[in-house]
């Protein structure tokens, strides 16, 4: 994940924008050789948009092929809990724990080209365990499952049928969706490009009128 940063221009000085691109590493997952995601380190970065009088609104770029389901929702929960303009882009693809990070915000858009990948937690496949096992996962997708249709229009079951669907995924369960079934299902608030994404942002803060 790179840090955050300025947009690039004079009237997008005021949009800041983290990008999180690969795997959202957290402490159960990766070796220090392969890290990508510090997700300890974007904590404070959030906490800083949201508090500087100088920053009006956050972009989120997303192409993740998912991750620690721990550090993914902190991420999640803390741009969920802002209160200024937020706003998502997912490009390439947003993977499993990558689909809470792209609800998270206020407004959530996605690339045309983009899809979305959305399976039942597990370590690697399909794990059916022990009890305690067993449970440990049931309670930690509920929490998944809660976090998505909390922050988007999917309907749980709709949600919960991509998520376990057999054959979808070849050795696997789980749903491909493209861009077009992403926001026809209501995980997605619309199809749309960085420009999109930024426009809304300067809408909702006050730059252009209200936001659409």
């Amino acid at each position: 994940m790179d840090d955050i940063r300025d947009a690039g221009t004079a009237r997008a000085a005021s949009i800041q924008v983290l990008s999180i691109i690969g795997q959202i590493e957290g402490h159960q997952l990766l070796g220090e050789d392969c890290k990508t995601t510090k997700y300890e380190h974007v904590y404070p970065l959030i906490a800083a948009v949201e508090d500087s009088p100088e920053v009006h609104g956050l972009l989120v770029l997303i192409n993740t092929v998912g991750g620690d389901v721990e550090a993914g929702l902190g991420i999640a929960e803390l741009i969920a809990g802002m209160a200024k303009p937020t706003a998502s882009l997912v490009l390439g693809g947003s993977h499993s724990i990558g689909i809470p990070l792209a609800v998270s915000t206020k407004r959530s858009l996605i690339a045309p080209s983009a899809a979305m990948t959305i399976h039942p937690v597990r370590m690697t496949g399909t794990v059916v365990a022990a009890p305690p096992t067993y449970e440990y996962f049931a309670r930690t997708q509920e929490r998944i499952v809660r976090f998505v249709t909390a922050h988007s229009h999917i309907a749980r079951e709709v949600f919960e049928g991509y998520m376990l669907r057999t054959g979808a995924i070849a050795n696997d369960v789980g749903t491909i969706i493209d861009s077009r079934e992403a926001v026809a299902c209501g995980l997605m608030d619309a199809e749309g490009t960085l420009a999109d994404a930024l426009a809304w942002l300067h809408a909702a803060g006050g730059e252009s009128g209200p936001p659409p």
